[in-house]
């Protein structure tokens, strides 16, 4: 009885105390304001990966590959891809035209290099959904080997959780492959190839 008399003194001892304490420590020295805009100015000016997403700014053709179901072959079609970077070459901005399960297939896609996150940022909207969709990850040392994820919601409930990996092969040439998996049900966190589009530059 005494043990616990003491154990419930000693917590309303460091309930009544810890929020004082709370209070005492001293916040953290504000940055100066000239400090806090230099910081500010680096984090904004473009870097290497901001070089490299400009190499690909032009127009392309592409050949998609989609995997509707395991142990099938994929279905084929060809499309078009333009290509620019946008404010002042801080993103790369891209517009596909083409075909996805055998209908017209338009979409927009924006891709960043955050240099606070040290991540790359992608965003994608489409003729086929009213939402965007948006990936996050990194880049090989070179950078030429971009791994993204991220995931979305399923119309039976769940998610759908997507890996891409994006090869800049050469100034030419760049390949980006989607996997996917589903949240929920027997196949639940089995990964499958679900697309390849290589894209060409046009001469």
């Amino acid at each position: 009885m005494q043990m616990r008399y003491l154990a419930v003194t000693t917590l309303c001892i460091i309930l009544t105390v810890a929020p004082v304490l709370a209070k005492e420590k001293k916040p953290e020295k504000p940055m100066d304001p000239q400090a806090m805009m230099e910081v500010w100015k680096q984090l904004a000016t473009p870097g290497e990966p901001h070089k490299l997403f400009a190499t690909l700014a032009g127009s392309w053709t592409t050949k998609t590959k989609e995997w509707m179901e395991p142990g099938k072959p994929p279905a084929e079609s060809e499309g078009t891809a333009e290509m620019k970077m946008l404010l002042d070459g801080r993103f790369l901005y891209q517009e596909f035209t083409g075909q996805m399960m055998g209908q017209p297939f338009a979409g927009i896609g924006i891709d960043a290099y955050d240099n606070m996150k040290k991540k790359y940022v992608t965003a994608w909207m489409d003729s086929m959904g009213t939402g965007i969709f948006m990936m996050e990850g990194t880049g090989s040392p070179d950078g030429k080997t971009i791994t993204l994820r991220g995931s979305h919601p399923e119309p039976g409930g769940g998610q759908m959780h997507h890996r891409a990996i994006w090869k800049l092969v050469d100034s030419n040439t760049q390949i980006f492959e989607m996997y996917g998996s589903h949240g929920h049900g027997k196949d639940s966190g089995k990964e499958m190839k679900m697309m390849e589009i290589t894209y060409t530059r046009k001469q």
